[in-house]
């Protein structure tokens, strides 16, 4: 009887496997483009008729992308930015959601409810109020007016996916540690924070690739001192609307995945915990 019922279902799981096999050459293929489009020649790229593969691989846009002037500068300010908002983002999130969920006070499902509406709210409608009240605190052209705004908008998903993970450790373990005479800090830190490790992890991943993908504050909060200037921004000087350089472009952007790769490699084990909810009483 089994054996029928595995037969009968197996169409439909080659099917989804088909679906899915499908959706994953559809997600992959842009990466894939943006990849051949750094190792072919300029003569290819400029091409009327594009082709899916080069014959004649070439590193001349990765030259010009190494080559150019302050190129590992604007790397690094990539690298403080994202690394900055990931840390403080988790441990501000880690220590609002225990808040949220471990206390009773006043107006805190008002505070919830404000978390989900600073989510709806575009950040494109945000831009210019940012901009003024990041003059206004002297924070242009500085990294920091970078690493505020990505905390303050990476928070409220933070704060909501967290606080599922500490409302899943039970109450009764934190009773126990109490009894065994541990500290509020003591169990926060030691005991809690491990438990809630795999939602940190997933957070973390996007509140990464947000800063580190990030055009638009850069764009709009940079606009004196190149030296403060991300990645993103520095794809900008092989974009020239008579004639770009579109081998440096994909270069550059190849240059900029990598970083995310790695990121992604590292936390996947958590990450998937993450997503799935790994605390279970």
């Amino acid at each position: 009887m089994r054996a029928v019922r595995g037969l009968a279902a197996r169409p439909w799981r080659l099917a989804a496997e088909a679906c899915a096999l499908l959706v994953a050459v559809v997600v992959a293929f842009p990466l894939y483009w943006m990849v051949l489009g750094a190792f072919k020649p300029a003569g290819e790229i400029r091409s009327s008729e594009p082709r899916p593969w080069t014959l004649a691989p070439s590193l001349d846009s990765f030259r010009r992308v190494f080559g150019q002037q302050e190129f590992g500068r604007y790397f690094l300010n990539s690298l403080v930015v994202a690394g900055t908002v990931v840390i403080a983002s988790g441990v501000i999130a880690f220590l609002a959601a225990t808040a949220v969920t471990r206390f009773r006070f006043r107006f805190r499902t008002t505070l919830l409810i404000m978390f989900l509406v600073a989510q709806m709210v575009p950040v494109e409608a945000l831009t210019i109020p940012l901009f003024f009240l990041m003059r206004d605190f002297g924070q242009l052209n500085t990294l920091g007016a970078l690493i505020l705004p990505h905390i303050a908008f990476s928070l409220p998903f933070a704060i909501w996916m967290l606080r599922g993970f500490v409302k899943a450790v039970p109450e009764a373990l934190e009773e126990a540690a109490y009894l065994d005479g541990a500290s509020r800090t003591r169990f926060l830190w030691q005991i809690l924070f491990p438990l809630v490790l795999p939602g940190l992890v997933a957070t973390s991943v996007f509140s990464f690739i947000s800063a580190w993908n990030d055009f638009l504050f850069a764009k709009s909060f940079i606009i004196g001192d190149t030296s403060q200037s991300t990645l993103p921004m520095a794809l900008l000087v092989f974009y020239k609307p008579d004639d770009p350089d579109w081998g440096g472009v994909m270069a550059g952007s190849t240059v900029m995945t990598i970083p995310v790769l790695v990121f992604f490699v590292l936390v996947q084990r958590r990450l998937v915990s993450g997503l799935g909810g790994a605390v279970k009483d």
